[in-house]
């Protein structure tokens, strides 16, 4: 078995403004709420190897993961992977972009299989990840508004 999520928000800016914000990895503190910190560790072409840092949870543990993404602009779209993969068999996730009117559609499209010796199944990473999702694809069309409306 195996995990799978798709979940999209509606930002009302245009789509290369989106494209633009959302593929700054390293400003990911300021549109993510979640992370601490994200450090380019490498930029090949379209493909940047980055480590993300979450915020202490409740116990102090800062988590941590290396990851690598590919970014496909004339198609409006991101491949990425876990390279430390941590609790995870894999995780894949792509992001898919489409304009619609004058706003755009970004949609996150996650596959991934829970190693047998993690704390959660796949299951109940299924559904945490589909609730932060909403969270922080919210978070992130918000704050994309924003600045979309202070450039215009």
């Amino acid at each position: 078995m195996s995990g799978h999520t798709d979940n999209s928000v509606l930002i009302k800016a245009p789509i290369d403004v989106v494209w633009f914000m959302t593929n700054d990895v390293a400003s990911w503190p300021n549109l993510f709420t979640e992370y601490a910190s994200a450090e380019i560790l490498a930029h090949e072409g379209n493909t940047l190897t980055f480590r993300l840092s979450m915020h202490p949870d409740e116990n102090g543990t800062v988590w941590s993961w290396v990851s690598e993404r590919t970014m496909y602009p004339e198609q409006y779209k991101v491949v990425a992977h876990r390279v430390e993969k941590g609790p995870f068999q894999y995780m894949d996730i792509e992001w898919i972009y489409q304009e619609v009117g004058g706003a755009t559609q970004m949609r996150w499209v996650q596959d991934f299989a829970m190693r047998p010796d993690a704390p959660l199944d796949d299951a109940a990473m299924t559904d945490r990840i589909n609730k932060n999702s909403r969270i922080q694809l919210d978070i992130i069309a918000r704050r994309v508004e924003r600045a979309a409306g202070r450039a215009s």
